[in-house]
C-alpha cells in the first residue's frame, strides 16, 4: 500500500474515532458497541506504530475523553483525569508485567500483586473533598479540563458530603464511577437506549431535582491528587475507602501474576 493511501486509511479511522466520541462523550449515543470502538482505537494505534510519519492531534493516543460541555462550567483537574488502557489478550497482559519490571529494573523472580476488579460501565467523576468536606464534583472531560457537575453528584446518596475519620487526608480527589444498576434501569427502559447512557444523561441536567428522581449509585476505586493520604497500596487504600464509607466494588480481589489474572477474568 503506497503512502496516500496510508494517510488517507487513517484519516478514515480518526474522523470515525472522533464521531464516535463526540456521539458518546456530548450526546449520551453509543454508535457502536464497546468492542469495535476498542478495535478501532487499536487499529490506528497499530497504524501510527508501523508508519512514523502518521500523526493527529485527535490519535487515541492524545485524546482521553471529549471536551467538556458549554453547559457546565470548566475546572482543571490537578492531575489529569487519564483514560484506562486496555490488555486484549494475555500476552497483552505479559507484556504489561514486562514494561512494569522494566521501569522498575528489578529481577523477574519478584513476584507482582495486582488489583483486579470488574469495570463498571458508568460516567467516571472526580470528588474533591478538604477537610472532610465534599467540595466540588467533576466529570472526566478531556482528561486536563472537566465539568463542575457537583449540584447533581450531591444528589447520589452513595457519596459521603462529610466525612470525620481523623484518618481522612486533608485534601484528596476521590475519583469513582456512577451507573444505574441493570434491575433499576428497567423502570428507565422506555427513556435511554441503555444504562451507560441513562446514567451519562442524568448526571449532566441542567436541573439537580431531574438528577435526584434516578436512581444513581456511585463506587470509588482510585484517587488523583492527594495531601495526607497515608496507605501503602491499592489494596489498603480499598479499605480505607470502605471505611471512610465510600461503596468499592466487592468482587475486587489481590492476584499475584499473569496467570491468576486471566484464571480471575475467566471465573468472571
Amino acid at each position: 500500500m503506497n503512502k496516500n493511501l496510508i494517510k488517507k486509511k487513517y484519516k478514515e479511522k480518526i474522523a470515525l474515532f472522533k464521531l464516535y466520541n463526540k456521539k458518546y462523550y456530548d450526546e449520551n449515543i453509543s454508535k457502536v458497541s464497546d468492542n469495535l470502538y476498542d478495535d478501532l482505537k487499536k487499529e490506528i494505534i497499530e497504524l501510527e506504530k508501523k508508519y512514523s510519519f502518521l500523526k493527529s492531534k485527535d490519535s487515541p493516543q492524545i485524546i482521553v475523553g471529549h471536551r467538556p460541555s458549554k453547559n457546565f462550567k470548566k475546572v482543571a483537574h490537578k492531575i489529569p483525569m487519564l483514560s484506562l488502557a486496555n490488555a486484549f489478550t494475555e500476552e497483552d497482559l505479559k507484556n504489561f508485567e514486562k514494561k512494569i519490571f522494566n521501569f522498575l529494573e528489578i529481577k523477574k523472580d519478584l513476584q507482582i500483586e495486582f488489583s483486579a476488579e470488574p469495570k463498571i460501565d458508568g460516567i467516571s467523576a472526580s470528588l474533591i473533598y478538604k477537610d472532610g468536606k465534599f467540595l466540588t464534583g467533576l466529570s472526566r472531560g478531556d482528561g486536563k479540563e472537566g465539568e463542575d457537575i457537583t449540584a447533581n453528584l450531591e444528589t447520589v446518596s452513595d457519596i459521603p458530603k462529610v466525612i470525620l475519620d481523623k484518618d481522612f487526608p486533608e485534601e484528596i480527589d476521590i475519583r469513582g464511577e456512577v451507573f444505574i444498576q441493570n434491575s433499576d434501569f428497567i423502570k428507565l427502559k422506555d427513556k435511554f437506549a441503555n444504562p451507560r447512557n441513562a446514567a451519562s444523561g442524568s448526571l449532566r441536567q441542567k436541573d439537580p431535582n431531574d438528577t435526584k428522581k434516578i436512581p444513581l449509585k456511585f463506587i470509588a476505586y482510585t484517587f488523583g491528587f492527594e495531601q495526607g493520604l497515608k496507605t501503602v497500596n491499592q489494596t489498603d487504600f480499598l479499605k480505607k475507602l470502605k471505611q471512610w464509607g465510600f461503596k468499592i466494588n466487592p468482587l475486587n480481589k489481590a492476584i499475584i501474576g499473569t496467570k491468576n489474572l486471566m484464571s480471575n477474568y475467566h471465573e468472571l
